[in-house]
């Protein structure tokens, strides 16, 4: 689903797609080729939807921090160290204990002993650096955690918005 202005927002299922379209909320971008039938009409099957009114997306109201999506944020590596190979965790860039909050820009993939060495600690009192500063993810991160396997009919449509972490 894009929003409007083109811009990559989600996967949805085929019915809500639908629905969309069928309410003039959305047009359909790209269709398969079998399309869907009823009893008394044939409609074309969306592929690929566009909100036919902007929506604006609060990055304030982002996606909720899953480990999964936090790793693939990250490359699936330690931002300390660049481990890709240990036991990966979730890290408070500044610790709860010490008033950082949850959010995109506070938590950070780590490895399980950098994690132990930084403890609750600030960057600058165990003199560790962040390889790149933490942001939200843009919502192609979760197209394609959604959709590992991106359909060739949607990659036009993720153009520039397709580097989905904050290192590439």
């Amino acid at each position: 689903m894009l929003n409007a202005s083109y811009e990559p927002l989600n996967v949805c299922s085929l019915r809500r797609a639908y629905v969309l379209v069928f309410k003039g909320k959305a047009e359909v971008i790209e269709e398969l080729e079998q399309p869907l039938r009823s009893a008394s009409d044939t409609y074309p099957r969306p592929h690929v939807i566009r909100l036919v009114t902007y929506i604006r997306v609060p990055r304030a109201i982002q996606r909720k921090i899953s480990r999964r999506a936090l790793f693939a944020r990250d490359g699936w590596r330690c931002v300390y160290c660049g481990d890709r190979y240990g036991r990966l965790t979730l890290d408070h860039v500044v610790p709860r204990s010490r008033g950082g909050d949850s959010v995109w820009e506070n938590v950070v993939t780590s490895c399980a002993p950098c994690n132990l060495r930084k403890g609750n600690r600030l960057l600058e009192e165990i003199h560790m650096s962040l390889a790149f500063p933490p942001r939200p993810p843009t919502p192609v991160l979760f197209i394609k955690l959604a959709a590992p396997t991106i359909p060739t009919r949607w990659q036009p449509y993720l153009g520039h918005f397709g580097s989905a972490t904050a290192a590439a």
